[in-house]
């Protein structure tokens, strides 16, 4: 197998791009970086002494890895805010992602590393976007064997299992003890969300927050996907809403 990257455009972006939806055009890298930057602004308020910020990130980031780019993605916010809180003194940093699809990026920007925890409830990607990663048994290699936690989900799946894997996954962040949490906020986890297979309620999004409040540690939230536009606002901010009153 070939893995020498072409000189001419057309290669150059199939080697590049996990995924043909995701289109480059005039204007997206002043957006992606603008994208990036907001989730550094909020990482620096942390850093700053603030308990917890959110990142209203467009384009969003977690499918993109170091060298790859798709699922409407091209710079890895998450990542990026994580590296920077490890840049800044941190010892430790668990990532969370809680987005409807696998953060294939993420992961594969981790995952031979043992300072960044990656845990992520995603659809099974025998049945879902990004489909070559997310399975189970991926738990990490090197220095980052067993920092990997993948939590696939049928379809069909309600709160009632999502949340007890929410909460296992919890408690493996709170065993890794991080100096900080990142969460990869996805609220197409909706039922109504037009490309996902998961039923969480509005209400559910509340329950989400309360119990990413338990962790009890600072925590930027970066914004992923959600793709149930008239339901995607509300969705939201019951997450960041119960979080708020949970830690107030």
């Amino acid at each position: 197998m070939q893995i020498r990257p072409p000189r001419d455009i057309d290669g150059r972006i199939g080697y590049y791009a996990m995924a043909a939806e995701t289109s480059i055009s005039a204007g997206t890298w002043e957006a992606a970086s603008a994208s990036a930057n907001v989730a550094l602004t909020a990482q620096n308020a942390i850093a700053d002494g603030a308990d917890s910020a959110f990142a209203l990130c467009r384009p969003p980031g977690h499918h993109a890895a170091s060298d790859l780019f798709g699922g409407y993605c091209f710079l890895n916010n998450a990542a990026i805010a994580t590296q920077a809180f490890i840049d800044n003194g941190a010892g430790r940093v668990a990532i969370l992602d809680i987005d409807f699809h696998h953060g294939n990026g993420t992961q594969d920007i981790f995952y031979q590393r043992g300072d960044v925890l990656f845990v992520s409830l995603h659809g099974e990607p025998e049945n879902a976007f990004p489909y070559f990663l997310g399975y189970a048994d991926e738990t990490g290699a090197g220095e980052g064997e067993g920092a990997n936690l993948n939590m696939p989900m049928a379809p069909g799946t309600g709160f009632e299992a999502w949340g007890a894997c929410l909460d296992q996954a919890c408690r493996r962040v709170e065993s890794f003890g991080p100096d900080a949490v990142v969460v990869s906020l996805g609220a197409d986890t909706f039922k109504d969300d037009p490309i996902s297979f998961f039923k969480l309620e509005s209400d559910d999004f509340k329950r989400i927050g309360a119990r990413i409040a338990a962790l009890g540690r600072p925590t930027l939230f970066v914004m992923e996907g959600g793709y149930a536009v008239s339901a995607l606002g509300v969705n939201t901010v019951n997450v960041l809403a119960a979080f708020e009153d949970a830690t107030s």
